[in-house]
């Protein structure tokens, strides 16, 4: 992964986890953060550019849509 493409998925991530923090219930908060860190986790070895990309333009949704809720 090139290390502009990392610092982007740094960045993202945590963008995501800082706008979970702001969910005011602890069920939505919890379960929130939960999901990122697996979903993270889970993608961390992914090396094909194309699904990198494809990945983070899904977790851009997902931001926004945290952004919509909190």
């Amino acid at each position: 992964m090139a290390a502009s493409s990392r610092a982007q998925v740094l960045r993202l991530y945590r963008a995501l986890l800082r706008e979970s923090q702001r969910f005011s219930g602890y069920n939505y908060r919890t379960y929130a953060i939960r999901r990122i860190r697996d979903a993270f986790r889970e993608n961390k070895n992914i090396a094909d550019s194309e699904k990198i990309e494809e990945l983070l333009n899904k977790a851009k949704a997902n931001l926004e849509v945290i952004q919509r809720q909190v």
